[in-house]
Order: C-alpha cells, then structure tokens, then sequence
C-alpha cells in the first residue's frame, strides 16, 4: 500500500483517486472547490478544501509523506506549474504532473515534474503500440523507456525453459508471471516450460519488448 496525494478533481482527477483507492491506496484529494471534494471525501483516505497555489496550503499536507503527489489542475497552467514548482521545493518525493498540450511538457520537467502525463498522446502512444503486433493483448508505459507487456508466446519460445533461453540477457526483459484468465501466476522458476496458449507478463526496456511482440 502506498500513500498518494491528488491536486484536482476534475474528470481525471475523480478517475484517479477512484482507481487508487480501488488498488488499497491510501489518498488524500485537495481542490478549492467544496462541491468536488464533498463528491470524493467518504471514500477517499483524507479530503482537503484549498488553494493548491497556496504554499502554506501544500506545506501544512506533509507532501513529504506521501509516494506520489499528483497535479491534476485542468484548464490554468499557470496554476499546475506553481502547485508543481512549491511541491518541489518542500521536498516532495515524486511529483507527476497533468498537461493538456504537448509544449506545456518541456514547461512542468523543467520547473521539477518527475514524470507528466498528457492522456490524448499516452492513450494514442499505448493504443499504437498494443494494435500494431498481432500477439499483444495489452501495454502499459510506466515511463518513455520502460513498459509492461501482456502477450503469447513468442513461437520460437514454445517448448523451451526460461533457463535455456537466456531470456533475461538476450531479450532485455523480465518475465513477471504467466497469465490464465484474470489471474497472474508470478513467474518465479527458470526451469518453466513456455506452452503455447500461455499469455506472459513482461517487464523492462520499451524497446526490446517491442522488438519481442513482433516475434513469431
């Protein structure tokens, strides 16, 4: 369980903190609008009513307590750029933050953003990615060079131990565990056999996973 710090309910915001809390985190929202925290305060772990802009406001939350504190603020970049700049400089931990545009990125890296997000081109980048290889089932970047990939076995694996394959130096990759259905079996035994209707979890470099989906 990690402990996470949401700035903004709007639309992403309120689909954030839901999915968070669904995963057994622990989330404190903040917005300056009482209507939008009343909406999330039952659930949530803890609700603030604010000014994000206010750094007496982000201090008096402790962010150096939480894992991750996001800036959801949707529609005043101004806004979003001073939120991210004051969690910075009171020693967040990790800070990730929303942009709208793709020239508004270079801004919230520069100013200490550890990671943004820009949903239209993360959704298009994975929606690319997941519809281009035939044995892919689904993709999920964690940053621009590292990702996670659901897929078949690669034919050429078929038969074949994790041991024998090297999987690890030659491909670039970590196999997490083998999927059946909803569940995941982690993959913890070099002495696995691939069989041919298994669907892998696979972690590491973006690009040596892409390079795995494609084969046959």
């Amino acid at each position: 369980m990690k402990s996470f710090l949401v700035i903004g309910l709007g639309r992403f915001g309120r689909h954030l903190t839901n999915y968070l809390l669904e995963l057994g985190n622990e989330v404190m929202v903040l917005d300056k609008d009482e209507d939008k925290v009343a909406k999330v305060a039952e659930s949530a772990t803890a609700a603030c009513v604010g000014d994000c802009q206010d750094e007496r406001v982000l201090e008096s939350l402790g962010v150096r307590n939480f894992d991750v504190c996001f800036v959801c603020v949707r529609d005043d970049f101004q806004c979003s750029l001073e939120a991210t700049a004051a969690l910075k400089e009171l020693g967040a931990r990790f800070v990730v933050a929303r942009a709208d545009q793709e020239r508004q990125i270079k801004f919230l890296r520069k100013i200490g953003a550890d990671f943004v997000v820009h949903t239209e081109m993360d959704m298009a980048r994975r929606a690319a990615t997941r519809f281009s290889a035939e044995n892919v089932f689904d993709y999920f970047e964690l940053t621009p060079k590292f990702a996670i990939f659901e897929l078949e076995v690669p034919q050429e694996w078929e038969g074949k131990t994790v041991m024998e394959l090297e999987v690890r130096r030659r491909y670039n990759v970590n196999i997490l565990g083998v999927k059946s259905g909803d569940v995941v079996v982690p993959l913890v035994d070099p002495n696995y056999r691939f069989r041919e209707d298994a669907h892998l979890i696979v972690a590491g470099d973006k690009e040596a996973g892409i390079r795995l989906m494609n084969l046959h």
